[in-house]
Order: C-alpha cells, then sequence, then structure tokens
C-alpha cells in the first residue's frame, strides 16, 4: 500500500498535477492531494490520500498503510490543522478535525460502504483509526 503511493505521488509529480487525482463515485473513492505543515519544521508537506465528500466536508482515515504507526500527514494537521486539500475540481483550504461519537460511526460508515475489509484492516492496527473531516476554512469553527 505505502509503495502505490510513493508511486502515486510520483505520477502527481511528474504530470504536475493534470494525472493521479479522481472525484469519488458511487462505492468509490476519490484521491485528492493534502499540503500539510511539517510540525517540527513548519515546511509544507505533501501527501496523497483517499477522500469521499460528506457534504462540503472531504473525509479521510489516518492510516499508513494500515501499519500501526500513525501517518506524518496526521501527526502534522493534530499541531498545524489548517491544510490545502487539491481535488480534481481545484484546491481550497480546509480545517481538519478527528471525528468523535455519532460523527465517527456515521463517516465510519459510509467509508465501509466503499471497502467491505474495512474493519478487518482496522483490526490490524493497535490504536483506532482516526477519520479524519476536512471543514471549508470559510465555515471550519462556524457556530462555535
Amino acid at each position: 500500500m505505502v509503495v502505490f503511493w510513493h508511486g502515486h505521488r510520483a505520477l502527481l509529480r511528474v504530470t504536475r498535477g493534470r494525472l493521479g487525482l479522481w472525484r469519488p463515485r458511487p462505492g468509490r473513492w476519490g484521491a485528492m492531494r493534502l499540503t500539510t505543515t511539517g510540525r517540527r519544521t513548519g515546511r509544507p508537506r505533501q501527501v496523497v490520500v483517499g477522500y469521499f465528500e460528506d457534504d462540503r466536508n472531504l473525509v479521510t482515515m489516518a492510516m499508513n498503510g494500515w501499519g500501526a504507526a500513525e501517518p506524518a500527514w496526521w501527526l502534522n494537521l493534530k499541531d498545524h490543522p489548517d491544510a490545502i486539500a487539491q481535488t480534481r475540481d481545484g484546491s481550497r483550504q480546509v480545517r481538519a478535525h478527528r471525528a468523535q461519537g455519532e460523527e465517527r460511526e456515521r463517516l465510519w460508515s459510509r467509508w465501509a460502504e466503499i471497502d467491505d475489509n474495512l474493519d478487518a484492516y482496522a483490526a490490524l492496527r493497535p490504536t483506532e483509526t482516526a477519520v479524519v473531516v476536512f471543514e471549508p476554512r470559510d465555515t471550519a469553527g462556524a457556530g462555535a
């Protein structure tokens, strides 16, 4: 899984983003490029992640090829939740948060509709896999 994503990121770089990003479709996830701020360096860091849409939000799983370690991009977001999400439709400023409670259950169930093996893969990890929600920054924190 990790090798796939490294190759995918290289494809995006070589084609300058013309290939490698796709929209989610019914029963399938999409691919987006996420730019975070490094928690130690303060420098931009890019990664490609799978996602689906939930109204105006984008949703992904904080997994590292289903390995035990938390992915670096998620650790970066914990310190610096503002990021840039580039989808096939363009870039947008977003703010990340970890889904909790009912929101997590609902979004986990939606991802399980896309990936029949989600629970089996998650069972390989020693800790709960974070469900990460990216809200458009123009509405993030509204009503808080």
